[in-house]
């Protein structure tokens, strides 16, 4: 394992090497266990799946492996849900029976406790998750993770949301970018951390077009709706404006939203590129290439693939996330292989429970 590795240049950094043929074969069994176990198994479906879609991704030239297990997850999930489940929803239900017996204030001081906790338990979730992702992924028998727990950065997660909010939201952007920096900054892969220091300034102009939209939208629909009222007026008199009003304020629903929708998934997609764009791994570089259109096209696909299977096409979207991402994915630079040793972090004894009881991403 000596030398370096010069990878500008190459055809693609990541490559991924699987098809849905394959990935059915584990998806549909995984699909049957976890409904016979009355959803139990999924655990351990989620390992196998990992353990599919890593093997069939290439990184210059090795493929990539996930070491983590079912019973990881599960008793990750365990833990969450005697340490933190059981305690707040205990809470939540005195909350109510304090302010049904007229003690609102008490009440509501701790329905608002219980909201913060969960808050803040969402920032520690996001945190704990991608260090445990990377602690089970390896690359030439190294692997990453973080010597920091995430409860600072449940703090941080909670503050700089708040702030990014107050200002009517101005300053979203900001926070976003700001989370993805610190998030990142303390994950290392093997003995190199990562190091990125994206800015929100790339992705404000987006930000403001989707702050702004639904402004716009609103003016634009009412027209929509009144052009429609005056059609319908000069086709059928007063029936013809009801039919004609009805059918302008239908195309102002699809038109607030559908508008709304594309603005925010151009919003998100330069902010991926922006904030991978910004990251790096000692000599190492990374791009997300993916554009508002490959975005909009992965999430219609999605939205097909699931309703014309009746929701059975659910088991394909991991599938699919993963293939877009290391599809669009790519790295430049050098790597210095003689440097390259396993990473010294501190490894979990369990999975992302915290993640998944919110239903988080990594990314």
């Amino acid at each position: 394992m000596g030398g370096s590795h010069d990878i500008d240049g190459a055809d693609s950094a990541f490559v991924f090497e699987g098809n849905w043929k394959d990935f059915a074969r584990i998806a549909l069994p995984n699909l049957l266990l976890t409904i016979v176990t009355l959803g139990i198994y999924r655990f351990w479906a989620t390992a196998r799946e990992r353990q599919y879609l890593w093997s069939r991704t290439r990184f210059v030239d090795e493929h990539l492996e996930w070491s983590g297990t079912g019973k990881e997850l599960f008793l990750g999930f365990l833990i969450v849900l005697v340490l933190f489940g059981v305690p707040y929803f205990g809470v939540t239900f005195i909350a109510q029976a304090l302010i049904a017996r007229g003690h609102e204030a008490i009440g509501t001081a701790l329905g608002v406790l219980a909201f913060a906790s969960i808050f803040y338990l969402g920032g520690v979730a996001r945190f704990r998750g991608l260090r445990y992702r990377l602690s089970r992924t390896r690359w030439r028998g190294i692997r990453g993770g973080s010597d920091h727990n995430g409860f600072v950065f449940g703090l941080s997660y909670m503050w700089k949301n708040i702030v990014g909010w107050l200002p009517a939201g101005l300053l979203i952007p900001w926070s976003m970018t700001s989370l993805w920096n610190e998030r990142w900054n303390k994950m290392s892969f093997g003995p190199f951390a990562f190091e990125t220091s994206a800015e929100p300034g790339g992705v404000f102009a987006r930000f403001l077009l989707f702050y702004l939209a639904p402004f716009v939208l609103f003016v634009g629909g009412v027209i929509m709706a009144g052009m429609g009222m005056l059609a319908g007026y000069g086709v059928g008199g007063e029936d013809g404006v009801a039919i004609g009003g009805f059918l302008g304020f239908l195309g102002l629903i699809l038109f607030f939203y559908l508008g709304l929708g594309l603005i925010a998934v151009a919003f998100y997609a330069k902010f991926y590129r922006e904030v991978v764009g910004a990251t790096r791994w000692r000599e190492l570089h990374f791009t997300f290439e993916a554009s508002t259109i490959d975005w909009i096209k992965l999430l219609v696909i999605d939205a097909v693939l699931v309703v014309f299977t009746f929701g059975i096409g659910l088991i394909f979207l991991s599938y699919r996330h993963w293939k877009f991402f290391m599809t669009h994915l790519e790295a430049g630079g050098e790597i210095l292989l003689d440097e390259l040793t396993q990473s010294q972090t501190s490894t979990a004894k369990h999975g992302e429970g915290l993640l998944d009881a919110f239903d988080m991403g990594a990314i």
